[in-house]
């Protein structure tokens, strides 16, 4: 069997790092192009100063980000440790200056990918791209005003991150449960620079507007004032005209109170029970 084609049918263990660009939508065509070539910048002179060969890294491109694997023959520390860097610099280094400073979410996890002729798939290639794409990681890069956060995988953090190692602060990670479309998962939160992000709360949806509470009884057409009628309760405060404003019973059962009611034919206020309300035989 041809080698080439037995590699097509086969997973390899690699590094899957997905890269999205902040608010993508809000630039125009032109901006947009400019804003491509400076993620491409940064990331192909990270690559250039970490040491990482051309040939180890496959690159796709997302329109508003990049899809990247890395061959498992480059160590995983590297590119968590000296690309990161890297990238944080050559990211500064592009926004001195810019009315809108590009911001990076950078979505790491290590796990199995096929390459066909049109690129990568594979779960591992999803949850990457997930992590990236996060609400979390938004709200995160928003609320601390950062340039980069990277979102690694649990396996991941546990792996390689937790063991430390050059350019690698395990401190410096923060950890929260992510509810994505496979399920809920473990990420974990670096802003490279920086101490362990506090994680920001999610947003609390708006309260529903000011109303008049909903009818507790129904209401019969014709009726004109309102009857409340209250079963099994028990001390009710009420205003009554016979007895006084704020009068307080106790009640055990059924209570219905009526006010400034007309009625247009006779009317049974009251629950039948017993022999009370059947007919005679």
């Amino acid at each position: 069997m041809d080698h080439d084609a037995m590699d097509l049918t086969e997973a390899r263990y690699e590094l899957v790092i997905s890269v999205d660009a902040r608010r993508s939508g809000e630039y125009d065509d032109v901006d947009k192009q400019r804003m491509r070539e400076r993620i491409y910048r940064v990331l192909e002179a990270a690559f250039t100063h970490a040491k990482v060969a051309r040939d180890a890294v496959h690159m796709e491109d997302r329109g508003d980000g990049v899809l990247l694997s890395v061959a498992g023959r480059i160590a995983v520390t590297r590119l968590l440790g000296l690309w990161m860097v890297e990238v944080h610099e050559n990211l500064r280094d592009e926004n001195r200056g810019l009315r809108v400073p590009l911001g990076l979410r950078v979505g790491m996890h290590v796990g199995p990918v096929r390459h066909d002729g049109r690129g990568i798939s594979g779960r591992a290639v999803d949850l990457a791209c997930r992590l990236a794409d996060s609400p979390l990681a938004r709200r995160l890069l928003d609320a601390e005003r950062a340039d980069l956060v990277l979102v690694t995988s649990q396996s991941l953090y546990e792996d390689v991150v937790s063991s430390g190692g050059k350019f690698i602060e395990p401190a410096h990670y923060s950890s929260a449960r992510l509810e994505l479309k496979e399920g809920e998962v473990t990420a974990w939160f670096h802003l490279p620079g920086r101490p362990a992000p506090q994680i920001p709360a999610a947003p609390v949806p708006p309260a529903a507007p000011a109303g008049d509470p909903p009818p507790t009884a129904d209401t019969t057409a014709g009726h004109a004032g309102h009857a409340d009628d209250v079963e099994d309760v028990q001390d009710v405060k009420c205003d009554d005209p016979a007895d006084g404003p704020g009068a307080h019973y106790t009640v055990h059962g059924d209570m219905s109170q009526h006010s400034d009611n007309v009625y247009q034919q006779p009317v049974h206020i009251g629950r039948i029970t017993g022999d009370a309300g059947r007919g005679k035989g």
